[in-house]
């Protein structure tokens, strides 16, 4: 009986126990299946998001794929067909671009010219740059006679020619000389297709018909202005009064202010010299022979290490030296072409008494002395200029040739200098022609 009671006492106690256990088992469960519950959502969340972001990164990938392949195939096919002239000859095509390729020139394969463009330029004005035979311009100029040789130098020879349309032009052979040769005739062509200026001679076509490398220019009736300030008969006959070479030197200075400030990136001519200037009927200066020009960099006035090319007595000191070019290397060059329209001097002539063989040093010094600024005047002028009009050109040569280039004005700067010149003498000239020979002593 005891045990019996025993055992009835003892099992509502086991049976308490069993049930508590089961009671916290239930009780975790229960946690578990909350917390797995409250973790579920966000696990699902993470799980859409994942791969949304995947998407969207891998679409934006994609895109950008494109549009750099886009990029660079304009950069290789140039700009749109409104800015292009397209012509075609025996299967040659050239394209003028209205931009400039700052790395590389136009390549010439199987006889055939094509143009590259990359950079930026101001959109020309659209006139197409013709593409010749050899053949037809043999018949234009009498083939190549002697009788139309109009200019020679170490490029090569210029012709007069009629062109089947009628126009009269130059025609430049150049000469076979390396790479060089090659070079320049491509950066011509590349260059003056696009730079367009009343003030810079007009490409009219070019030939690279096999070994044939010809430029067709307009045709410059006054030749060049070496051949009226240096040639043996200007003495005899006086073609450049003051007025007329008050004009000239804007015409240059324009002529150069647009290829440094008025073209993106800037294009420095590195060969500016007098027998680069080309005349008009009415003598109006045009610049020409772009065959060694180098397109700048994008910043002001930024350097360019190449390899000194040009003409001696033309070259900035610090060109020549260290073979560093800026626009202000041109900015020199044009202050010497300068001081020839002013001396009617050489830059370099060994003839002269010593100290006097180079132009620049010999003037340098006189051009501030208001004495004798008036007795290195080019005697042809025969006192057809005011003195105030002659001190002050001597100041902006003065200013050209200095030997720091950052001294040397902006061609900017030279244009807004000799505008009121050429004004003061237009209004006192009939007609405005700058051919009339106003007799002016020197006076202050």
């Amino acid at each position: 009986m005891e045990n019996n009671n025993t055992g009835i006492a003892t099992s509502p106690v086991g049976w308490k126990s069993n049930h508590s256990h089961s009671h916290h088992h239930l009780e975790s469960q229960s946690h578990k299946i909350h917390r797995h519950n409250d973790m579920l959502p966000s696990t699902s969340i993470l799980l859409i998001i994942i791969p949304i972001i995947i998407i969207i990164l891998l679409i934006a990938i994609s895109l950008l794929i494109v549009m750099l392949k886009r990029i660079q195939s304009a950069k290789d096919n140039g700009i749109s067909s409104k800015s292009r002239s397209v012509i075609n000859n025996s299967n040659c095509m050239f394209i003028a671009h209205s931009t400039i390729n700052i790395h590389s020139s136009p390549e010439v394969k199987g006889g055939c010219l094509h143009g590259g463009s990359s950079g930026r330029m101001p959109q020309p004005k659209l006139r197409g740059v013709q593409v010749f035979t050899y053949k037809e311009l043999e018949m234009s100029t009498d083939k190549f006679s002697e009788a139309n040789v109009i200019g020679n130098g170490g490029y090569g020879v210029v012709y007069k020619g009629v062109l089947t349309d009628g126009t009269v032009a130059a025609i430049k052979v150049l000469q076979r000389e390396g790479k060089q040769w090659e070079r320049s005739f491509r950066l011509e062509v590349d260059l003056l297709s696009r730079l367009h200026s009343p003030y810079l001679v007009e490409l009219l076509g070019y030939c690279a018909d096999q070994q044939h490398r010809l430029l067709i220019f307009d045709y410059m009736p006054n030749g060049s202005l070496q051949q009226h300030l240096h040639s043996p008969q200007k003495q005899s006959k006086n073609s450049l009064n003051w007025g007329v070479r008050l004009r000239i030197a804007l015409d240059c200075a324009r002529a150069l202010e647009y290829m440094h400030e008025h073209t993106t990136p800037s294009v420095i001519h590195r060969d500016f010299k007098c027998s680069n200037v080309l005349l008009d009927q009415d003598f109006r200066a045009k610049v020409s022979d772009f065959g060694l020009a180098k397109i700048g960099s994008d910043k002001i006035n930024g350097l360019i290490s190449t390899r000194v090319l040009g003409t001696t007595g033309y070259l900035a000191p610090e060109y020549a030296s260290t073979g560093k070019l800026t626009t202000k290397s041109d900015v020199y060059s044009y202050g010497v072409v300068l001081l020839e329209l002013l001396t009617g001097r050489v830059p370099i002539d060994t003839k002269r008494p010593p100290g006097e063989h180079v132009l620049v040093s010999w003037a340098l010094p006189r051009l501030t002395n208001r004495e004798k600024v008036v007795e290195m005047v080019d005697p042809t002028l025969e006192g057809q200029y005011t003195k105030k009009d002659l001190i002050q050109v001597a100041a902006i040569a003065a200013m050209c040739v200095q030997t720091e280039a950052d001294y040397r004005p902006l061609m900017t700067d030279v244009v807004q200098s000799l505008i009121p010149l050429v004004k003061t003498y237009s209004s006192s000239c009939p007609s405005n022609s700058f051919r009339c020979n106003q007799t002016v002593s020197p006076r202050s």
